[in-house]
């Protein structure tokens, strides 16, 4: 007999009326006291010429060299949000202060941002289908950095960043007004979890992970 992840995972959650206990939800990482299953939900494209993931180069898809990003917005309270991305070899995250959620605030920040890294790093992007990211062409002509967009409502297709994002979570529960961070600040969280060993990277740090991995294709 076969089960599938999903059922697994559901199983596991599903206790007292359809809801995890609560005596088990405190231990979470995310808090969450139901399981959402993946599936993909066909939509209509908000993203104007936006290059699909399935275009992304075989080295991105298979992690073999430094510089494919995976990014997205932390929403927090009153409107506020703070950019997230991802090296998706490393796990190495970057924090980015936003003024706001459009298309030209979004791309200008994330462009300034990448531009501060060597060549070598600077290969590609992912990203999901939101709005802020329709000014996509400004980026890459700022940053010669391909964007490539996830198949609709399909976010685990940049599961790392989606894992960052709820590591984070305990820096910024949910409800938090992250506009009043510093950029200063929003780098010191993000040095935490890049010195923070992972089991996926071997119990290598992010940082350890990444300059490893910069030295083999220098």
């Amino acid at each position: 007999m076969r089960v599938s992840h999903e059922t697994i995972y559901r199983t596991l959650f599903v206790q007292a009326r359809g809801a995890l206990k609560q005596e088990l939800v405190a231990h979470l990482r995310r808090g969450r006291v139901m399981r959402q299953p993946r599936r993909a939900v066909a939509g209509t494209p908000s993203i104007v010429d936006g290059i699909s993931i399935r275009q992304r180069p075989a080295e991105a898809n298979e992690r073999t060299v430094p510089g494919h990003w995976e990014g997205d917005l932390l929403m927090g309270g009153n409107s506020s949000q703070v950019g997230t991305l991802v090296e998706r070899r490393s796990r190495f995250l970057m924090l980015v202060k936003l003024d706001g959620k459009d298309s030209q605030t979004v791309s200008k920040a994330l462009a300034r941002t990448i531009r501060r890294l060597p060549a070598e790093l600077r290969r590609s992007l992912t990203w999901d289908r939101g709005s802020e990211m329709s000014a996509h062409k400004e980026f890459t002509v700022a940053t010669d950095v391909q964007v490539y967009f996830c198949d609709p409502r399909s976010p685990w297709q940049r599961g790392s960043n989606e894992n960052t994002n709820g590591l984070l979570r305990q820096y910024f529960p949910k409800g938090t007004d992250v506009s009043g961070y510093s950029q200063a600040a929003l780098n010191k969280i993000a040095r935490r979890l890049n010195e923070r060993p992972r089991e996926t990277l071997n119990w290598l740090t992010p940082h350890e992970a990444l300059k490893a991995a910069v030295a083999t294709t220098g």
